[in-house]
């Protein structure tokens, strides 16, 4: 009897355990956290860190969010900002006055923003949102990497743009100027060396004479013109 009543306890114990963890898996509820894996940012100019959620429970003046920060080459972690029904931004330390609210908690929106950052901003970001039930969760983290902004990248689209067009124009301009030089050096090669037309280009230049004589009577008159224009000045 003895032993049956030690079984029976066992047991007891053991439906008992059974019951939690089965209350427990229908109970506890999971959220679904996403952010950045890599940010990167230049120096004095405002970086948003997203961070989104998804939760199986609807949003309450429970949920809270909580951002911290970790600089590089370091264990220690600091608050930078809190949300319960309002956002509370760090009012110490290096991110003092510069943490900015811009998320929306009932789109699952949990981001925020740095004004003016610098150089000494960079390192590791967390965000931990807690929704009850819903408290069981991954946290994201979020390197961020803040840079001057060089010469190269200053360049704005419309100066990409301009570049692409007019290179292509500078090459062909280039090019006629190579080969109207070439044509030029043969020209006064041949002018030096004594060189004659042959019968086949002379005739061409008749023909080219003939069939175009008024174009030839106008360049002539307009020379006159200009002689005369030129004589009446003096």
């Amino acid at each position: 009897m003895q032993q049956s009543g030690a079984a029976r306890a066992r047991s007891c114990v053991l439906f008992s355990l059974l019951g939690v963890l089965f209350h427990g898996v229908y109970i506890v509820l999971s959220l679904e956290i996403k952010a950045d894996a890599h940010v990167r940012g230049y120096v004095g100019e405002k970086i948003k860190l997203r961070c989104t959620f998804k939760s199986s429970s609807e949003v309450t003046d429970k949920l809270t969010i909580d951002w911290t920060y970790r600089p590089p080459s370091s264990s220690r972690t600091e608050s930078i900002f809190h949300y319960q029904s309002f956002q509370y931004p760090t009012t110490a330390g290096i991110f003092r006055d510069r943490i900015s609210w811009v998320g929306n908690v009932y789109k699952g929106d949990a981001s925020i923003s740095i004004s003016n950052p610098t150089i000494k901003d960079n390192g590791t970001f967390s965000c931990a949102v807690k929704n009850p039930p819903d408290v069981h969760h991954n946290i994201p983290v979020t390197e961020l990497t803040v840079t001057e902004r060089g010469f190269g990248i200053m360049l704005s689209s419309v100066s990409l743009l301009s570049i692409l067009v007019f290179l292509p124009s500078a090459v062909v301009v280039v090019l006629l100027l190579v080969r109207m030089g070439r044509k030029a050096a043969r020209l006064k090669k041949r002018s030096k060396s004594g060189y004659k037309k042959s019968s086949i280009e002379v005739s061409d230049d008749t023909d080219q004479e003939e069939e175009d004589p008024c174009m030839t009577r106008l360049c002539v008159r307009c020379a006159d013109c200009l002689d005369s224009d030129y004589e009446e000045a003096y």
